[in-house]
């Protein structure tokens, strides 16, 4: 499975701070050209979330 529920679960306490950081990832990825093997270009936004769930790539919000 592209993005793992469990640990999609674990942080839904703030899913909008998650949707935001997605978003930015998604946009990152699109822009560099970034590829995961085995997953389709067209899947970018899951590829975006999995890398954060799986804290491949962090964030942090400004304030």
């Amino acid at each position: 499975m592209l993005i793992p529920l469990d640990k999609l679960l674990e942080r839904s306490k703030n899913i909008y701070e998650l949707t935001c950081a997605g978003i930015k990832r998604a946009s990152q990825i699109t822009i560099t050209g970034e590829k995961e093997s085995g997953i389709e270009e067209s899947k970018i936004v899951p590829m975006a979330l999995k890398q954060i769930l799986t804290q491949k790539v962090e964030y942090r919000r400004e304030e």
